[in-house]
């Protein structure tokens, strides 16, 4: 676990830029880096697959984020739910879980997950490619799994996600990493630490820690100031 506490530098909003894409990217790059296809609604046996929790063990990561009942909290860019619901188990009694998808698809087998497992204190919210719904200052922690390199709109996607955070609020980026050539992840859904850190730097973070609990993926922490 590394600990950090710099305040990121405010700047000017980064611009787009376009160029011709790669075979899992869409031509759009930001910040030197190309963003990547997003995973479509089709692929969603893939983030349900039974080994998923051996390879990435991901009963690590809600145990991580600390969670306490009567919390309010998002997972933006939830897909199937898979850590909804363990996020919405963590935060009960009491606690709200705000589950955004830009994919209608994703957000109908995210209904039908919560149902068969009877959660109740899911809202699911359907996302904009700009906008993930979410109101300002109402949660106290927002969750990526995988999802920030997927963002066709990261610098407004992440500026609307800092204004749903209240003050001191966490937003927990997750993401395999690139600094590692044996995680058998394609490059363009990796991401380092120094390039996540870089993209949050226009936001009104505070870079916190890195939380080195799981074998393929960064845990990002950073709170709103």
């Amino acid at each position: 676990m590394q600990a950090g506490g710099a305040v990121l530098a405010q700047t000017a909003p980064p611009a787009y830029r376009q160029a011709s894409p790669s075979a899992d990217g869409i031509g759009k790059f930001f910040m030197g880096r190309e963003i990547a296809r997003v995973m479509g609604w089709a692929g969603a046996s893939w983030l349900e697959r039974r080994e998923r929790e051996r390879e990435e063990r991901t009963d690590l990561l809600v145990p991580a984020l600390e969670l306490k009942p009567g919390m309010t909290v998002a997972d933006v860019g939830a897909g199937t739910g898979y850590f909804t619901w363990r996020m919405a188990q963590a935060v009960a009694p009491g606690g709200q879980v705000y589950a955004s998808d830009v994919q209608p698809e994703m957000i109908a087998l995210l209904k039908r997950s919560m149902a068969e497992r009877r959660i109740v204190n899911v809202v699911p919210l359907q996302a904009g490619v700009k906008d993930a719904g979410l109101k300002p200052a109402s949660l106290d922690l927002a969750l990526l799994v995988d999802v920030y390199h997927e963002l066709e709109y990261p610098f407004e996607v992440i500026g609307h996600v800092v204004r749903a955070l209240k003050p001191g609020a966490r937003l927990v980026l997750v993401e395999y990493r690139a600094e590692d050539a044996g995680v058998p992840i394609k490059e363009l859904h990796k991401m380092s630490v120094d390039q996540v850190r870089r993209e949050m730097a226009p936001h009104a973070l505070v870079w916190e820690k890195r939380i080195d609990v799981l074998p393929w993926q960064h845990v990002l922490v950073f709170r709103k100031r």
